[in-house]
């Protein structure tokens, strides 16, 4: 990718991470806003969703570093197992480990009642739509079936664990923010599965023009050069 075409990808994903942040802030945490409204403190309540806008471009940065790290890691994985059959059974594998860990690790210790139960399970079935959707429609983009897996991997387990910073800092009742910071993760993730290609070949074009400027360049040159 060309440094111009990742500054776009780059600066996209931030762009969606603060846009999701933000209105799934203000329907989340609608408690904590409504006070500024009614008071009629609009700078307060700008100042609030501003900071939802910045935590949701933190969390892009987050996702970003999150997909590169994992395509180094997809390459390395079909390296070391040889065929990329044998890697998505691993990936599978470790997609089943990944989703026992939250449940029994990350959830269970935390949840004391039935609504705490229902804030994880709707935040877990939320996590595994997303990624069923993702990979859904990368196969469609694709027309490569066998994308299914690393799409799941790493719509599942990435997030996941990029995710688990939230889940760590998660003390006393239920904290909206665990809840929050998953829709950007979700959301950017997604971006970045989808339109990654789009951005690669558009900066095969441009490399390609490039090139053909240059050559013509040249080719001017020299006989610019032959004519004097």
């Amino acid at each position: 990718m060309t440094i111009r075409n990742w500054v776009k990808f780059f600066f996209m994903c931030m762009v969606i991470g603060g846009v999701v942040t933000g209105v799934a802030g203000i329907i989340i945490r609608w408690n904590f806003f409504q006070p500024y409204l009614v008071a009629g403190e609009i700078g307060e309540f700008l100042a609030a969703f501003g900071w939802m806008i910045l935590l949701g471009c933190t969390m892009s940065v987050i996702a970003q570093a999150g997909f590169f790290a994992y395509l180094t890691l997809h390459q390395v994985g079909v390296g070391i197992f040889r065929t990329l059959t044998l890697w998505n059974w691993v990936q599978m594998l470790i997609i089943v480990i990944l989703l026992v860990d939250l449940v029994v690790f990350r959830f269970a210790p935390e949840a004391e009642s039935t609504k705490d139960w229902l804030f994880y399970g709707g935040l877990l079935i939320f996590l595994l739509f997303g990624a069923i959707a993702t990979a859904i429609k990368k196969i469609q983009l694709t027309g490569k079936k066998h994308v299914l897996v690393s799409s799941l991997f790493f719509m599942i387990v990435v997030t996941s664990l990029e995710w688990i910073i939230a889940l760590m800092g998660r003390q006393g009742n239920i904290d909206t923010y665990v809840g929050l910071l998953l829709f950007p993760l979700v959301a950017v993730n997604a971006y970045q599965l989808l339109v990654l290609p789009k951005y690669n070949a558009k900066s095969d074009e441009d490399r390609k023009r490039l090139e053909e400027r240059r050559k013509a360049r040249k080719m001017a040159a020299q006989q610019k050069s032959s004519n004097a």
